[in-house]
Parts: structure tokens; C-alpha cells; sequence
């Protein structure tokens, strides 16, 4: 009996290896198909160590969903936040072609847009004007707001079910075209822009990103870049709405501010403006379905404090909502893919 005993003792000390599903639970909000909600069943859970041991699952939910929210795990902050990162993309992304004002926080990792708390950030694909983009993008709450001020999510699958066959198919075959002016004290300058205050640095930069450049006096620079606007995800072979054309049109801005702009500028010398690949402007009529197909698919998650929100940037465009109080959320970009191993350009499936 003794010995029995003692055998009995020993297999119970060997480590107890916990399956996934006995560990995290997931759901989603109410009504809606994303995103995915993950929390620990067990207190204090390691984020990192779990996530590194489960990173084909999470790249299988990511891909199916396009947006993942991870709530409720101990991580260590924004050293832990940058260590998951590397743990299921590897390491953080420099923020190239800068289109909005942030500060590094380290390796890498940067303050989500400055933007006046009073305004909403229009929905919107991480870096797809890039010829070169991140196809992850990471956000950690730090300091959750007093009052709204959620980053809202939009599915680029839907946006693209739901907009009108002859308008996509407009959008395939023409692109869009992204103009830029610098100099006029509005928007980034094109140093903090492209990172260097060598004109000669800006200029090759602009060359091997298939971006036409001009210098126009006085320290102004505009450039003009010819993006397309559909991609298949490599993974699921799915086609997205992957662009900027609807958030850098300038009527995409609050209309008093619209108005103080065309008030002193031409359509192309907006500080930010986008038109179709061949230079033609967009009808009024069109921005408008696209800006309705965009807000149609918000979903929106308040923050809570330790809140890690995972993206595909390809299948999933995120915003801000105003809010009051502090508010502190920093972003990661991981996982560079090539616009020339994605592009879609026709025909459209029927």
C-alpha cells in the first residue's frame, strides 16, 4: 500500500500542461462579430509566455475576425507590451512617411496620434498609402480616459461587400492618387515627415517609393503618389478595402475646418488631398457612400486599463472617438508586407 501511495504522490507533482481553452475564455460583444474578447479563466496569466505558446491559434483567430482584444492578463506594462509584440510578430516597425504627429516611447513604440481630445479620427488602415506596411498593428491602454474615447474598429471586408460594384470596380482600375504639400505651417513638415532634414535624403526616399516630388520655394515640398485601393490578404486570400482615399479627402475633415481650407487653398494644394489615380477629382457623391460604408461598420470596445488590442491592419481599420480626461494608448506596427505581393487589380469576383 505504501509503495502505492508513493506512486500515486509522484504522478501527481509532474507538471499539469493546461489546454488553451482551460486557460482563456473568448467572446464577443454583444450584437456584433468583432472583435474577439480573450481573458484569462485563471489570475494573473503572463500574457507574453501565453501568447508565445499559442501564436498559430492567435494568428488563426486574427486572420477569421481581423481584430483581437486582449483583456485581463498580467503583462508589465509597455516593456511587457513591446515583449508580446516580438512574441507573436517580432520587432516593432519604425514609423515611416509620417502622416501624424507622435513621440517615441521606446523600441519602437509610439504615443497614439496627438490629436485635440474634443475630435473624433476617422476610421482608417495603418500606413496603406506605404508601398511598404505593417499588416499588424498593436495598441495598449496605459491610462484609460474618464469618457469615451474608445478606438473604434471597421471591418475592410464589409466596406468592401457593401459599396456599390460600379464604384469598386471605378477604384480598381483607376487607383487613387495621394498629394501632399509641405511648408505652409499646416500639417507635419516634410522633415519630421520623412525623418531627415536633407533634402537630397527625402528625394531618394521619394524615388524608391514610386513618389513624384517637387520643391516649390521657400522651404515647401508637395508630393504626389498613385496608390491602388482593393488587396488580397495573403493569408485567406480575401479581398479588403485597403486605402487612404477616403481619410485624406479633405471634405473627410470637420466642415468648418473644410471651409477655412478652400478658403486659402486649391483642391491640390490641401496639405492633405486625395483625388483618382489619373488626377481627377472624386465625386462629392462617392466620398460620401465611402464615408457612410466606413462608419456603417464601427464596432467600438471602451478601454480598460492593461487592454491590449490587436489588429490585422489589412482587415481591420481603426479610429478615436473624443473623450475627456487622460487618455494614454501606444501603438506598435510589426509584420512589413509588400504592396506588390497583395495588390488586387480585376476583375471583381462575381
Amino acid at each position: 500500500m505504501k509503495d502505492a501511495l508513493s506512486g500515486l504522490g509522484a504522478r501527481s507533482r509532474r507538471p499539469v500542461k493546461l489546454s488553451r481553452t482551460e486557460l482563456v475564455t473568448t467572446r464577443l460583444p454583444e450584437g456584433e462579430d468583432c472583435p474577439l474578447i480573450l481573458e484569462p479563466r485563471v489570475e494573473g496569466l503572463e500574457l507574453v509566455q501565453w501568447a508565445g505558446e499559442n501564436r498559430a491559434y492567435l494568428e488563426e483567430e486574427l486572420a477569421r475576425v481581423g481584430g483581437l482584444m486582449l483583456r485581463g492578463f498580467r503583462m508589465g506594462g509597455v516593456d511587457g507590451f513591446a515583449d508580446f509584440v516580438r512574441a507573436t510578430s517580432g520587432a516593432p516597425l519604425p514609423y515611416t512617411e509620417r502622416s501624424s504627429p507622435r513621440e517615441v516611447v521606446k523600441d519602437q513604440i509610439y504615443t497614439s496620434t496627438s490629436h485635440p481630445s474634443d475630435q473624433e479620427i476617422f476610421p482608417h488602415t495603418e500606413q496603406s498609402y506605404n508601398l511598404t506596411f505593417p499588416q499588424k498593428i498593436y495598441f495598449h491602454c496605459v491610462t484609460a480616459p474618464t469618457e469615451a474615447g474608445a478606438t473604434p474598429i471597421t471591418s475592410t471586408r464589409r466596406i468592401l461587400r457593401e459599396l456599390p460594384r460600379d464604384v469598386v470596380e471605378r477604384f480598381v482600375a483607376r487607383g487613387y492618387r495621394y498629394v501632399r504639400n509641405f511648408g505652409d505651417g499646416l500639417g507635419l513638415s516634410w522633415q519630421e515627415a520623412f525623418q531627415t532634414a536633407e533634402r537630397a535624403e527625402v528625394e531618394q526616399y521619394c524615388r524608391d517609393s514610386q513618389i513624384d516630388f517637387q520643391w516649390l520655394g521657400q522651404g515647401r515640398l508637395r508630393t504626389s503618389q498613385r496608390r491602388p485601393c482593393v488587396a488580397r490578404h495573403p493569408t485567406t486570400g480575401e479581398l479588403a478595402w485597403f486605402n487612404h482615399a477616403t481619410f485624406f479627402h479633405v471634405s473627410t475633415l470637420p466642415a468648418p475646418l473644410v471651409a477655412h481650407l478652400r478658403s486659402l487653398y486649391a483642391e491640390e494644394e490641401m496639405p492633405n488631398n486625395t483625388f483618382y489615380g489619373d488626377g481627377a477629382p472624386i465625386e462629392p457623391e462617392v466620398l460620401e457612400l465611402l464615408r457612410a460604408a466606413y462608419l456603417r461598420a464601427r464596432v467600438a470596445v471602451p478601454w480598460q486599463v492593461g487592454d491590449v488590442l490587436l489588429l490585422d491592419n489589412m482587415l481591420m481599420g481603426h479610429g478615436r472617438q473624443p473623450f475627456k480626461g487622460e487618455r494614454k494608448v501606444v501603438v506598435a506596427m510589426a509584420d512589413p508586407r509588400r504592396w506588390a505581393d497583395v495588390v488586387f487589380d480585376g476583375p471583381l469576383p462575381a
